[in-house]
């Protein structure tokens, strides 16, 4: 097994491989979980090309979480109320469910992304988080769209309040992550199953006892968990298409598009770096999100979608 803690270039080896990025999150960094997994993926015939650890303090300085998480991070932390794109429908039903107008909520200086959230009200991410679990869906909290929340909290709306704590387990001194580029033949094992045989469903509750997700799930005492898994803590993360990992490639590890194996691939066939480069934010396209689109499909027909929504 080839071992980095830098960046690593993906170079696929034989036809038609399929690459993903996967990492066993902070609360199943474990001695039996860091033996398990590379023993189970090697069973399922995936073969891991590199792997290696990143530290709480490396994931928070180059805010790799954040990125990873996108669009909910950034509504979360980056952006301020002010700067938030709110569809026309999403504001209809603000309006409806707190009878305010979304306009005035902001401009009144009542909307708090989350991180804000937590100096005003005094907390920290885990508290924020006790409270926003509190929430009831379509009393004080409504969706304004994929990974976009907004609560009523304390008598303030605060935007994506769950993230913060999700952060926290990253980015807490002493945490880390071990992270794994693994690749497998196309012809023998579809993206699907690699998702749901062989990594399990998000739930662990519902994940095949065979699956890696499924065996933490049910093994968690003895592989030296704190607490059994639950659906954030699932003990394992991976890639949700060949595009969503090599965009994890270029966040966690620095990989080059045209150094990666999937990059190479997309280059080829037409996609320009560029819009490479703007995919990897999950942008909508077409439509809709473009991770969406792309999501559990195997490398060809991935690659012609890719295509088909180049200028979409």
């Amino acid at each position: 097994m080839a071992t980095a803690t830098g960046a690593y270039c993906y170079m696929a080896q034989g036809p038609a491989q399929q690459q993903a990025f996967a990492f066993i999150k902070p609360h199943a960094v474990t001695p039996g979980c860091e033996a398990l997994v590379p023993e189970m993926l090697a069973a399922a015939g995936i073969e891991i090309v590199g792997d290696g650890v990143l530290s709480a303090k490396t994931i928070d300085e180059k805010q790799l979480i954040d990125t990873h998480y996108g669009a909910i991070a950034k509504r979360a932390v980056v952006q301020k109320p002010s700067e938030l794109t709110v569809p026309a429908k999403a504001q209809v039903g603000f309006k409806k469910m707190f009878g305010l107008d979304w306009d005035e909520a902001v401009s009144s200086g009542q909307v708090y992304n989350a991180k804000d959230a937590c100096t005003k009200l005094g907390v920290d991410g885990e508290g924020l988080d006790a409270l926003w679990g509190t929430l009831k869906r379509d009393q004080d909290l409504i969706k304004f769209g994929g990974g976009f929340y907004c609560g009523k909290v304390n008598g303030i709306y605060v935007m994506n309040g769950f993230y913060m704590q999700m952060r926290t387990a990253y980015c807490t001194p002493g945490k880390s992550i071990h992270w794994y580029s693994i690749q497998f033949p196309e012809a023998k094992l579809s993206w699907n199953d690699f998702r749901n045989k062989v990594l399990g469903p998000t739930n662990p509750v519902d994940a095949p006892p065979t699956s890696v997700r499924g065996k933490i799930y049910s093994d968690w005492a003895k592989l030296g968990l704190a607490a059994q898994p639950d659906t954030g803590d699932n003990g394992v993360h991976a890639s949700a298409s060949p595009f969503e990992g090599l965009a994890e490639r270029i966040n966690w590890l620095g990989a080059k598009i045209e150094d990666d194996a999937f990059g190479q691939s997309l280059l080829a066939a037409g996609v320009p770096k560029q819009t490479i480069i703007d995919w990897t934010s999950d942008p909508l396209v077409a439509g809709g999100s473009l991770f969406d689109a792309l999501e559990d499909l195997d490398r060809t027909d991935c690659l012609v979608k890719a295509v088909s929504l180049v200028g979409k």
